[in-house]
């Protein structure tokens, strides 16, 4: 799908274009953008109480570094709803630092208790590695329930592309072993499907993230892996059975090239009974909600986003009561 100008929402023309110019297909620039992003680990969001803590991976000898956000004043108080929140970046970028907003969103919309996990990068460590600190980051959420003052039937999963993509993909690999329950996923604009084969996907050359960059980017997280050798964990799309999966909130962009996938995997979940809440924003690219907050579609999509959220976090709550 090649992509015009003139199909872009008018708001979200000129930050398209210059996401066009700056955002390089490339490893070299991959690698450029991590150090970069790296740059404010430790950074604290305004607002929040702010925490960092490591944790042991189910890979031996790994630790991984994870960010705790809680509302202001809430520290030993009684259990929230848990967060786990698992950065985008193409699988190959994103740090817990680089998404303060929708933490300050989150958590204005519903007092919650946030952990973001900084997982191995597919730049130093290919498929499993990411998977594997992420699903300890959930393992050890509900471990460690009480100190951290959430309720362990109360973990949300949420992640934007890549973190889409691992949200997915955690949500299958938490039913499929049974011992951790994911009470609400929101994988937004997931990164899913590596075949690259559906019609918004080929020959993409939208704003931020189009078919060049994401051949890159799986070539970097698969490590190898082609064909029937490549797991449903590491590209959900690839499931055949999406029965006892949670209720499911995602949205994407009529531009973006994750829009086939994500209808895609709304419809197969819809098809095995599971709640799904889902939104299509026309004229919108990958991100357009993270680099235009402040345009129309950019405010629509993070209503429905934080709507999404309050009625996912009220539902527990009316079924945990």
């Amino acid at each position: 799908m090649r992509v015009t100008r003139d199909m872009i929402h008018p708001e979200l023309r000129r930050a398209g274009m210059v996401a066009k110019w700056l955002f390089r297909p490339s490893e070299w620039f991959f690698r450029l953008a991590n150090r970069l992003g790296q740059r404010t680990n430790g950074q604290d969001v305004p607002g929040l109480d702010c925490e960092e803590r490591r944790i042991e991976s189910i890979d031996d000898g790994v630790t991984v570094r994870v960010r705790i956000y809680r509302p202001e004043g809430t520290r030993g108080t009684g259990p929230l709803p848990g967060v786990l929140f698992v950065p985008g970046g193409g699988y190959a970028l994103g740090t817990p630092e680089a998404f303060g907003p929708t933490y300050q969103k989150l958590i204005g919309t519903r007092d919650c208790v946030i952990v973001s996990v900084d997982y191995r990068k597919s730049l130093d460590a290919p498929y499993p590695a990411a998977l594997n600190d992420c699903y300890a980051a959930l393992l050890w959420m509900k471990k460690n329930a009480a100190e951290l003052g959430v309720s362990e039937d109360q973990l949300l999963v949420v992640g934007e592309s890549a973190g889409g993509g691992l949200t997915a993909a955690l949500a299958l690999m938490a039913r499929d072993r049974g011992e951790v329950k994911v009470a609400h996923q929101m994988p937004l604009y997931p990164m899913i499907d590596d075949r690259m084969t559906t019609e918004s996907m080929r020959d993409n050359d939208a704003p931020l993230w189009g078919a060049r960059h994401n051949r890159l980017a799986w070539n970097l997280y698969l490590g190898g892996l082609t064909g029937d050798a490549v797991p449903k964990y590491a590209a959900p799309a690839r499931e055949t059975d999406y029965a006892g999966l949670p209720p499911t909130t995602t949205f994407v962009g009529d531009l973006d090239p994750f829009r086939d996938e994500t209808t895609a995997y709304v419809e197969s979940l819809r098809a095995a009974g599971v709640p799904v809440a889902f939104r299509l924003f026309e004229g919108c690219y990958h991100g357009f909600d993270l680099i235009q907050p402040d345009t129309t579609p950019g405010r629509e999509a993070n209503a429905f986003f934080c709507e999404q959220f309050a009625e996912a976090v009220d539902a527990m709550g009316a079924s945990a009561g």
